[in-house]
């Protein structure tokens, strides 16, 4: 009997996926065009060249895709990562920047959070006057606001000016929700005006610990004697809460005078608390006695 040959199958070589282009003008090529996907897309913005300024049209294209809210907002997300990437280069970008700020201008009151929040992160750390106005505006008028206020404040701090003050003092006051008031506390920290403030949310037990020990460290900076008085009056009440006596502690212990070691009733008053008092008082305790008992 004859043996039938079996046929050896070869498998054919696995195609290799087509690499991806290098050049400059075919990565721009691939992200402007509407036809590719948006992985592709997304894929070639990524490795747009920092030098995106050499060619005007190169740049245009980019700040046409980041304006059009028509492109999906991955595609836009992309451009404006790859722009702000370029903007770090201050020399080669500067002949560009006035017309990439104009376009994240355009886009701060984009219909998408995400780009709202990254655009007016980026404009603030410039200190751009616009994108400040706009994140004022929307703390006095919370229907015409582009953020959360506590991230309007954030954004804020990075150029603090007396309008930006007053709105955070009008939080403080009347806060449209915790976050928020613990954002303007640290805003006010710098204003030397809003030491009344601090002492106020200091010495109120109904505050959150947060709040109160912010204060605080901003009384600190800004009228050190006010926190000095304090401090000490927190320390002779035997009904105040354990983290704000360590903080008081720990600040007396680190700024007080040579009143505070003379002052014999706190120094009474602290040498009980070195050793009736919960962890993290008697080891403040013990520092500021290591500084001022004789």
């Amino acid at each position: 009997m004859s043996k039938k040959r079996t046929a050896k199958k070869t498998s054919k070589p696995a195609r290799k996926a087509s690499a991806a282009p290098k050049s400059p003008g075919a990565l721009f090529s691939v992200a402007t065009d509407a036809r590719k996907n948006v992985k592709q897309r997304v894929a070639a913005l990524a490795q747009i060249p920092l030098s995106v300024c050499e060619k005007d049209e190169n740049l245009q294209a980019m700040l046409k895709i980041l304006r059009d809210q028509n492109e999906p907002i991955q595609v836009r997300l992309a451009a404006l990562q790859s722009l702000q990437a370029a903007s770090f280069s201050v020399v080669s970008f500067e002949s560009c920047r006035s017309d990439y700020i104009a376009a994240l201008r355009d886009v701060c009151d984009d219909p998408n959070y995400e780009m709202r929040q990254r655009v007016l992160g980026i404009l603030s750390r410039e200190k751009d006057g616009y994108a400040q106005q706009k994140l004022i505006e929307g703390l006095k008028y919370p229907s015409k606001a582009l953020l959360p206020p506590e991230k309007a404040l954030q954004l804020l701090g990075y150029d603090v000016h007396g309008e930006a003050y007053a709105v955070a003092r009008d939080i403080v006051n009347n806060p449209p929700n915790p976050t928020a008031k613990r954002e303007a506390l640290r805003l006010l920290a710098a204003d030397a005006s809003a030491a009344p403030i601090f002492e106020k949310v200091l010495r109120d037990k109904d505050e959150y610990s947060e709040n109160r020990q912010i204060s605080a460290a901003a009384l600190q900076a800004v009228d050190p004697g006010k926190l000095r008085q304090n401090a000490r009056e927190i320390l002779l009440d035997p009904t105040e809460y354990k983290e704000i006596k360590a903080a008081s502690l720990n600040a007396l212990t680190q700024f007080g005078d040579k009143a505070v070691g003379d002052d014999q009733t706190l120094i009474k008053q602290v040498s009980k608390m070195s050793s009736k008092a919960a962890p993290m008082v008697k080891q403040s305790a013990r520092r500021f006695l290591n500084k001022y008992a004789k």
